[in-house]
C-alpha cells in the first residue's frame, strides 16, 4: 500500500494550520463576549469592592463626547462624586440594573453626585432609544473602538458588563460594583464618600 503522496501531506498540513490559526484567533477574539443574540455576553461576577482612602489608586482620567453631541471630561468633576457605569443596550443585567441607577443619580443629585455612562457597542440610535425606554436622564459616552476602557484598565475588565465605578472627590476609584448593582450597596458607597468630603 502506497505512503501518503506529498500533496496528501500538504494539504492535511495547510488544513492543520488553517485550524490552529482559527483556534488561535477566536481564543482572543472577545467579541462573541459581548454577543447577547447568542446569550454570549459576560456580565460581573457581582463582586463589590470598596477601597479606603488610604489605599485607593491614582485618579481615573477619561473624556470623551456624549451621544448628545457634549463634551465630557472626568476631570472636570474634581470635588465632586462621579459614578461611572459600563453597559451597552443588549447586555441583560444592564436592563435590569438602569431603573435603580437613574432613581439612584436622581436622589443624589442634589448631593453633587454626577452619573456617566460608557457604552461599548451601540451607535447613537439603540443607545439613546434604551436610555428613553428606562427613562435615563444622565449622559453616556460611547466607546466602540474601546479607548476609554483602556484609559480604565486595572479598574473595569474589559469583558465584566456591567460595571459601575465610584469616584471620590479626587477622582479616585473608592468603590466598584462587578455585575448589576445592588441598590443599597451603591447608596451605602455613596454616602460614605460623601462623608468623607464632608469630614
Amino acid at each position: 500500500m502506497r505512503g501518503p503522496t506529498r500533496r496528501h501531506v500538504l494539504y492535511a498540513t495547510g488544513l492543520l494550520a488553517a485550524t490552529g490559526l482559527s483556534t488561535a484567533c477566536g481564543s482572543t477574539d472577545t467579541t462573541d463576549r459581548y454577543d447577547a443574540d447568542s446569550a454570549g455576553y459576560v456580565s460581573g461576577n457581582g463582586v463589590t469592592t470598596e477601597i479606603a482612602p488610604a489605599d485607593r489608586a491614582d485618579p481615573v482620567e477619561f473624556s470623551g463626547t456624549t451621544y448628545d453631541g457634549d463634551a465630557f471630561t472626568a476631570s472636570d468633576h474634581r470635588g465632586s462624586v462621579l459614578v461611572v457605569n459600563v453597559w451597552y443596550a443588549s447586555c441583560p443585567p444592564c436592563r435590569v440594573e438602569a431603573p435603580d441607577l437613574q432613581a439612584i443619580h436622581e436622589e443624589y443629585t442634589d448631593q453633587g453626585v454626577s452619573f456617566i455612562g460608557i457604552n461599548l457597542r451601540d451607535e447613537k440610535g439603540p443607545a439613546q432609544a434604551f436610555e428613553a425606554n428606562y427613562g435615563i436622564t444622565y449622559p453616556s459616552l460611547p466607546d466602540l473602538q474601546s479607548e476609554i476602557m483602556y484609559q480604565l484598565r486595572g479598574h473595569v475588565a474589559p469583558n465584566a458588563v456591567p460595571t459601575t465605578l465610584v469616584l471620590d472627590h479626587d477622582g479616585r476609584v473608592a468603590g466598584r460594583v462587578s455585575g448589576a448593582i445592588n441598590p443599597s450597596i451603591l447608596r451605602s458607597m455613596l454616602d460614605g464618600v460623601l462623608d468623607e468630603g464632608a469630614a
